[in-house]
C-alpha cells in the first residue's frame, strides 16, 4: 500500500512515517513538499491514500497573516484533496483540529457546534467543508481527524512551553481542571488503524485519561530529576489573572478546562488509547 504525506518533515508526517514503518514492509511512506506548485506536477494516481498534515500552527496571529493561514490551511488542503480525487486515490485523511470549537465550550459533546474563535480554528473548519464538498460527487473515503493537543519527543508548542516552566521554577499552580491531550503514537495507532479499515468520518482522538495541567507539569519535572511543588496559593493567583489583561489568554488557555466527552473518542474496533499519560511523559522525556 502506497501512504503519501502531503506536508514534507512535519512533527506529525514524520512521526507517523517512523510509526507506520514498524508495522511490517505492507507500506510505501512518500511524504511531498507542499509549498511553491512543484507538487501539482506529481502523479496521485500511484496512491491509495493521501495522508494531509501540511499547514500553518495555531500560534498569536496578526491580522496581516489571516489571509496566508487560510491559503494554506484552506485552500491547499482543498487542492491537495481535489487533486486526490480526481486522480483516483481511494482514501483522503485530513488532520483538522480541536480549535474548530470554542474555546469557551470546555466540555465538548457531539452536540457541541462548531464555533472558531480564531483564524486558525475558522481556516481549518472552512477545509473540512471544502473537503467534504469535493467527497459528494466521488468515491473516495474521506476522513476528518480533530485532535487536541498533540505532543511527544522532540514536539514543539504548548507541551515545550509548559515543560521550561516545570523545569526552571520549583512551585507550580495547584489547581482542578481537566483537558483533551493526546500523545504522538496514539495519533499514529489511529491513524494506521483508520488507514487499515478504511474507515470514514469525522474523529476526535484523545488519551485515554482527561489530564490536570498541575499533575502534567508535576509529572514532566519528576522525570527530569526535579521536585516541583504544587502550590494552592499560586492556584487562586491563576484565577485572579484570568480577569487581568495579558494574563488572561495564557491563563484562560493552560488552566480552563476543555476536553472531549471520553465517549466521542472511543470507537469499535479501534483500540488506539495504547500509551497511558503517565508513560507518555515518560517517553516524551527520554533523555
Amino acid at each position: 500500500m502506497k501512504i503519501l504525506i502531503t506536508g514534507k518533515n512535519s512533527y506529525i508526517g514524520n512521526s507517523v512515517e517512523k510509526y507506520l514503518q514498524k508495522k511490517g514492509n505492507d507500506f510505501f511512506i512518500e511524504q511531498l513538499d507542499m509549498q511553491g506548485d512543484k507538487w501539482k506536477k506529481y502523479n496521485f494516481s500511484s496512491c491509495d491514500v493521501v495522508l494531509h498534515v501540511a499547514g500553518l500552527a495555531h500560534r498569536k496571529i496578526t491580522k496581516d497573516k489571516e489571509t496566508y493561514y487560510f491559503k494554506v490551511n484552506r485552500d491547499l488542503a482543498a487542492e491537495a484533496a481535489e487533486k486526490a480525487i480526481t486522480e483516483g486515490v481511494h482514501h483522503f485523511i485530513f488532520v483538522s483540529t480541536m480549535s474548530v470549537y470554542s474555546e469557551k465550550d470546555a466540555h465538548i459533546t457531539k452536540k457541541t457546534l462548531t464555533s472558531p474563535d480564531n483564524v486558525y480554528g475558522l481556516s481549518k473548519l472552512q477545509a473540512e467543508d471544502k473537503i467534504k464538498e469535493l467527497s459528494n460527487e466521488s468515491d473516495c473515503i474521506i476522513s476528518i481527524i480533530r485532535p487536541p493537543m498533540i505532543y511527544g519527543k522532540g514536539c514543539k508548542g504548548n507541551y515545550n512551553s509548559l515543560r521550561k516552566i516545570a523545569l526552571t521554577f520549583p512551585v507550580f499552580p495547584k489547581i482542578k481542571n481537566k483537558k483533551s491531550m493526546l500523545y504522538i503514537d496514539n495519533l499514529s495507532e489511529l491513524i494506521y488503524q483508520i488507514i487499515c479499515s478504511k474507515a470514514s468520518g469525522t474523529y476526535y482522538p484523545q488519551n485515554k485519561e482527561l489530564v490536570n495541567t498541575s499533575e502534567w507539569a508535576s509529572l514532566i519535572a519528576k522525570e527530569n530529576g526535579c521536585n516541583l511543588h504544587l502550590s494552592r496559593f499560586l492556584g487562586w493567583c491563576v484565577i485572579l489573572g484570568k480577569y487581568i489583561p495579558g494574563l488572561r489568554g495564557y491563563c484562560i488557555k493552560a488552566f480552563n478546562d476543555s476536553y472531549y466527552e471520553p465517549s466521542m473518542s472511543i470507537y469499535k474496533n479501534m483500540n488506539y488509547q495504547r500509551v497511558s499519560f503517565k508513560e507518555s511523559i515518560k517517553l516524551s522525556e527520554e533523555r
